[in-house]
């Protein structure tokens, strides 16, 4: 059974000159109604798709000591928490960036203090060469959990700027092709629309095996990676014959 070749998908289309209407229909304004073409025009779509690495990551770190006298315990911990954040702040990162937070408590006969120290990073080999110090100082004194990847709210929104104007300049560069094909010259703008937007994760599958603390770095921050994608509808005016020497040029 012979088939039907499938529909020709439009993305450019020229519109020839009319004659000026003697009623023209107003269009409210900022509504995106139906507009009277005033001349010549060429109506184009672009696409553009963006990724963003994550551009923070928070550790925690959780210490515990359990002593027959409530100031060892205090001290043994308060140590240990002196030398986090000393070490922290060595390798350049802000106090603003480290919280800690204190429990202490009557267990059985003894006391026991226990902390999490929750540290902000913005540079990740800093990250790195912090953890890995404190892991061969403190050993399993305290525990690292593994680095938990995010976005600051500035990030996203450069993310969403960046990849309207790609595709804002790859819908101009396609109308530019388009008239250049058919020897015109491109006019300005009429209109610019965003239509379309969306955002997703880069989430990985994770094999049913493993947990999610198995993944490794470069894992965990593709995990956390964010993409976006937009499309954009113009019109631009035909100006007429393209000029031979910009042809040329």
């Amino acid at each position: 059974i012979a088939m039907a070749p499938p529909p020709a998908r439009v993305f450019a289309e020229l519109i020839p000159a009319r004659a000026p209407s003697p009623l023209p229909v107003p269009v409210p304004a900022g509504r995106g109604g139906p507009r009277e073409p005033s001349g010549r025009e060429v109506h184009v779509s672009g696409n553009a798709e963006l990724s963003a690495g994550p551009d923070r990551a928070r550790v925690s770190l959780r210490l515990s000591s359990r002593k027959e006298a409530a100031g060892e315990a205090r001290s043994s911990v308060s140590r240990r928490l002196e030398y986090i954040a000393h070490s922290a702040r060595q390798r350049g990162v802000p106090e603003e960036n480290m919280t800690v937070t204190e429990d202490f408590s009557r267990v059985e006969n003894t006391y026991q203090m226990e902390a999490e120290v929750c540290i902000i990073f913005s540079d990740f080999g800093k990250m790195q060469n912090v953890c890995n110090l404190l892991i061969e100082k403190l050993g399993t004194s305290v525990t690292i959990s593994p680095p938990h990847f995010y976005h600051t709210p500035e990030a996203v929104d450069t993310l969403r700027r960046q990849v309207c104007v790609a595709a804002v300049g790859n819908t101009l560069r396609k109308a530019q092709e388009v008239c250049r094909l058919f020897g015109q010259s491109l006019g300005k703008p009429l209109l610019v629309r965003e239509e379309e937007t969306k955002e997703w994760g880069g989430h990985i599958d994770i094999p049913l095996s493993n947990s999610p603390d198995s993944l490794t770095l470069q894992e965990r921050i593709q995990n956390a990676t964010a993409y976006a994608s937009c499309r954009v509808f113009a019109v631009f005016e035909i100006k007429g014959k393209e000029n031979r020497r910009n042809k040329l040029l």
